[in-house]
Order: C-alpha cells, then sequence, then structure tokens
C-alpha cells in the first residue's frame, strides 16, 4: 500500500524491480572474485603442483577420476610427477582399468610416439613397482 502511494506521488509508474536493491553481501562477492578464478592465470609448475597434491591426498575413485578429467582437459600434458601421483592413488583406490586409462590418456596428450615412450621410460619404475600394463602390453599390440 505505501509503495502504491509512492508510486502515485512521483507521476510515473516505477517497476518493483527497481525499488528493491540487491544484497550487499552478494555485490562484494562478486566484485571480490573479479570473474576470474585461481586456475585461470596459474603457471605450469603451479599446475604440476595442485595436481600433484590433488592424486596425492585423493582418497577414493570418484574423485580421482574427477581430478583426472580436470587435469586432461588442460591444453597441457601433466609432468611425470602428476601423473604418477595419479599412478598410486589409483592403485591406493584398488582401480586397475584407471591406470591403465591414465597411460593410454598422455599417449593421447603427447603429440607423437616417442614423447609417449619417454613417459613410458621415465615412468617404469613406478609402473613395475605397481604392477601396471599399459594397454599395447596387455593386448599385445605393437608400440
Amino acid at each position: 500500500m505505501l509503495s502504491a502511494g509512492i508510486r502515485s506521488a512521483s507521476g510515473h509508474l516505477v517497476p518493483r524491480v527497481m525499488i528493491r536493491r540487491a544484497p550487499a553481501a552478494f555485490v562484494a562477492i562478486r566484485q571480490a572474485s573479479g570473474g576470474a578464478h585461481a586456475h585461470e592465470v596459474e603457471s605450469f609448475d603451479a599446475f604440476n603442483t595442485r595436481y600433484r597434491n590433488f592424486f596425492t591426498a585423493c582418497g577414493d575413485l570418484f574423485e580421482l577420476q574427477r581430478g583426472l578429467n580436470n587435469c586432461f582437459a588442460y591444453d597441457l600434458v601433466p609432468t611425470t610427477e602428476v601423473i604418477e601421483a595419479a599412478l598410486k592413488c589409483s592403485r591406493k583406490v584398488n582401480d586397475y582399468a584407471t591406470a591403465v586409462r591414465i597411460l593410454e590418456g598422455i599417449k593421447e596428450k603427447v603429440e607423437n610416439k616417442g614423447q609417449y615412450e619417454a613417459y613410458l621410460k621415465e615412468l617404469k619404475p613406478v609402473i613395475d613397482e605397481l604392477g601396471i600394463s599399459s594397454k599395447e602390453e596387455l593386448y599385445g599390440l605393437s608400440k
């Protein structure tokens, strides 16, 4: 009733939405965030540190797969330290298939077969320790 009296006294109708204001807390959060996430501008080293720490602390299969999905979504190839942590996590949660898929993911991310073989060579001690075979070894495919 009071708002109708204010609108009629001003001589023109003001839409009701214009009278209400957004909560101050909502505005402050939006201004503080700047609209960008922290990982959008991180360096390659920060990216690798973040995912190495994530996979080291990861404790269940869902989190491992979510982390792998996010990690491999970038236009970067993770370092061997990140892959090592992911492989160890996959064995910790007892999911051999995910460990094999991690190696397949590396094969898809690198530019050529030589880079993939370099990754396998670098990761060989961890792969042997965890008892993981690549897809090529499992199915007798030629490298």
